[in-house]
This record gives C-alpha cells, structure tokens and sequence, in this order.
C-alpha cells in the first residue's frame, strides 16, 4: 500500500482547508503544489520545473533528494526510529563526531567538543542563550537589529527585524546594537578599516552604558542571512572576540543559515580565525531532510555544568534518523567536495556574475556574499541609495519586488527575495553552468526593477 494514496489534485484543496501556514495571512495564500525534486529542481503539479535559487529556506545546502542521504535515512530507519536523549546511540555520537571536527577546522586549540542537539535554529538560539545565561550568572544579551534567530520566544526577541513587532514584549534581558552594513552605513565608512572601528566603538559605547559585568552574551549571526547578507569586514569578529574576552561575555555565533558550506567554509567564523564560544547550527547540517539543529559548545561552557544539571531538555534531542542524516550528510560534503565548490562558485561564478549584472543594471546599488550566499541590493537611485520599496513594504508599496518575484517564476527561476533585495542562495553543490543559467534569467528579469529607477 502505497504511503500516500491521494491525488496531487487534492493536495491543494486539502492544504487551504486545514493547513495553518507561517508568516501568512491565510486568506491570501495560493501556495505551489510541488509533486517531486532533484539535485537544484523541483517540480510543481503542473510539470512546471524550477530552478531553485532559494534552496527552499537557505537549508537544502545539499540539493533535493540526494540517492545517498535518502538511502542513509531509509537504512536507519529499519534499524532504529526513535530512542529517548537519556540514551547513548551511534548516529548521536557520531553525528556529534563529525559536527566538532567539522567546527575545529583551521582553528589552533579549539575546543568546541561538545553538542547539545535541538530540532531546529530557533531552539539552538533559546537553548545557546540558556547556556550563558547560567555560565555567567548575568541577565543581558547583546545583539544586532539585523539579525533574524528565529521565531520561538526568545529567538523573536533576538531578531532584529519586524517580524518581532507583533510578538513584543518577549523575553526580557535582550539590548539590541547596530552591527557593520558597508553600502548603508551607521558609522559613515569611508573604507572597511573605519567601519569595523566605528562599528566596534558602538558596541563599547553600548556595553558601557548597559554594563559590561551584567551582559552573559552576544549573539550574532556570523555573516547576517536573510536580514542582507551582511559580511562583516575584516577585524570585526576579532574585535566581537576581543571584547567578550576582556568583559567575561560568551560569544554566540548564529551559523544556522551561514554554517555547512553555505559561505564556502564549514562554518563561517572560519574564515576570519575566530572561535565562539557556542555556535547555533541546523538547516544546512542535513539540509533540512529530517528537522535538526544544536549549539556546538566549548569546553569552558560545557564545564559549567560537570557538576550540576543543564536546565534545558527536548524530547527529540538527537533523534537518531535525524543524527543519521547529519552523520551521512557532512560525509558526503567530505567526498563530494561540496564545502570548496561553493567557495569556487562564489568566488568564479556568482561574484563575478553578479558584477555583471551590476553594470548592466542602474537598479543594483550593491552585490555582496560569500560561496552560495550573495544578496542583490535594488535601489531607485544609487547616488541617494533610496531602496527599490521601503522598508519593510506590503501590498501595493511592495509591488516592484512582487513583479521581479513573479518574473522570476514565469522564467522557471524560484527566488529568495526579502525587502528590496534578491539574494542568490542555490544549493551549495548546484553545477556551474546551472548557476549561471539562473543569473542570465535574473539579467532579463532585472530589467523590471530597472523600470523603477528615477537616479
């Protein structure tokens, strides 16, 4: 008997009566029916094939359906479906194994050595938090308002966009500060340099008048995601780093979008020699194939609580066909090369393609990224560097951004778009020539925004 005897046809009339969705009105909703997928496609009821530049939700880092990461789910699952946390298993362990070293990688005398798994980003967030919290004895959390952690209680309060607003007031403690953004500038860059100090000098101006001795953390996540795509200039974690150090403040890095090769590195913070102290992982460690997430912790952490419990817990806490994944996973980025294509993508396919586009278009104010993780930025005017829509726009102010997304979906090409931005995130083992097919489509759609340019 087959898992799922319906129709596809079903599937929609079924969803609008009983599926409650995210982020939605449920109202408006006319959401694609997708039947199947493979590798950077996937198909809807009709036929229609996408390319997927969105990778879904920044998650599948892997592609859809891998043959070798169905086949490790489907094994485990004969052998083992579920067993309680309190219990040792072989894909945790394992999976914990392979997620340390992966961490460690070109960093001297690391000690992240430890993992407290989690279903997902937002929980590793609420659970890293909880960790320094009792490490340190200290009520503050620092973080940047662009940012986004996730969509439990103190994850919301934590993200810096407004998806907070409605959810406002949230967990107490959580005192937000304007992190690096070289094209819109707080700090009036006039190089990287002067960024990163001015944006460092904020964050003392911050730490001063809050307290240093109060703050348990700063969060932040490593290169921002969905908020930008926001690399920060060099010296910048150092200095994050550096000041944690001097002040007795854990150092949390959100890698849940950044991390497992996204941005050409197993874990972003790699690129710039700098260890956290904890690190929020999930989406790209098993590209979202079965939920999973966790904080990666230190040693010095973790050595809080040798002697006295961890006050925190999850039923699903390493489930093991999820662990299974992830152990498969991360093996088949090791044979695959997939964490140094993705830093070859970038650096030979996307960068260079986006600056193209920049050329040809008035509308792009600004490119920027990492491996699979770049950011369009649309402007009316590059002198002014007024945004294509306002800040956070909806309904007819939003419309130049919903005709570029429909474009894009007529063209067979399915974007991530946030604000006035179109961020470039396939899959992080999507083939050269697909990545560019998907570029020359954004080339004929750009000239949509291009429409709106009054400069």
């Amino acid at each position: 008997m087959a898992a799922l005897d319906t129709h596809p046809s079903d599937a929609f009339a079924n969803d609008r009566a009983h599926v409650f969705h995210s982020w939605s009105a449920q109202g408006a909703l006319n959401p694609a029916v997708v039947t199947r997928a493979e590798g950077s496609h996937f198909w809807t009821e009709d036929g229609t094939r996408y390319l997927d530049f969105s990778s879904q939700l920044v998650n599948v880092n892997i592609g859809h359906q891998h043959p070798k990461l169905v086949e490790a789910i489907k094994e485990y699952a004969d052998k083992l479906c579920t067993i309680a946390p309190i219990h040792a298993n072989d894909a945790r362990s394992e999976a914990a194994r392979l997620i340390v070293e992966a961490a460690g990688q070109g960093l001297p005398n690391c000690d992240l050595d430890m993992v407290f798994f989690t279903n997902g980003g937002a929980e590793a967030t609420e659970n890293a938090v909880r960790m320094a919290r009792v490490h340190t004895g200290r009520h503050k959390v620092l973080n940047h308002y662009r940012s986004y952690h996730g969509a439990t209680n103190g994850a919301i309060t934590l993200t810096g966009d407004p998806r907070r607003w409605p959810s406002e007031p949230g967990m107490p403690g959580v005192v937000k500060f304007w992190g690096p953004y070289p094209y819109r500038s707080a700090f009036h860059s006039t190089s990287p340099e002067q960024e990163c100090e001015r944006a460092l000098q904020h964050l003392d101006d911050v730490l001063m008048v809050e307290g240093a001795h109060t703050v348990a953390a700063i969060v932040l996540e490593t290169v921002v995601g969905t908020n930008g795509i926001l690399v920060p200039p060099d010296g910048y974690l150092a200095g994050i780093r550096e000041r944690c150090d001097r002040h007795g403040i854990v150092m949390i890095c959100d890698e849940v979008m950044a991390g497992f090769a996204r941005c050409g590195e197993w874990f972003a913070f790699q690129k710039w020699g700098v260890q956290p102290d904890l690190v929020c992982f999930a989406k790209g460690v098993n590209s979202g194939y079965v939920p999973l997430g966790g904080v990666v912790i230190s040693r010095r952490v973790a050595d809080s609580f040798k002697d006295r419990a961890y006050p925190g817990g999850l039923t699903y806490s390493g489930h093991p066909l999820a662990c299974a994944s992830a152990v498969a996973s991360i093996n088949i980025f090791k044979e695959e090369g997939i964490v140094e294509h993705s830093r070859s993508l970038g650096v030979d396919v996307i960068g260079s393609g986006l600056e193209k586009l920049k050329a040809n278009h008035p509308s792009v104010g600004d490119v920027r990224g990492l491996g699979t993780f770049w950011a369009i930025e649309l402007v009316k005017d590059r002198t002014t560097r007024e945004p294509l829509v306002p800040y956070n726009a909806a309904g007819a102010d939003n419309k130049p951004m919903a005709d570029i997304a429909a474009a894009c979906k007529a063209r067979g090409l399915w974007p991530f778009t946030h604000f006035n931005r179109v961020h470039v995130v396939p899959p992080c083992n999507t083939p050269a020539a697909q990545v560019e097919e998907g570029l020359a489509i954004l080339d004929e759609v750009l000239t949509v925004a291009d429409e709106h340019y009054t400069g």
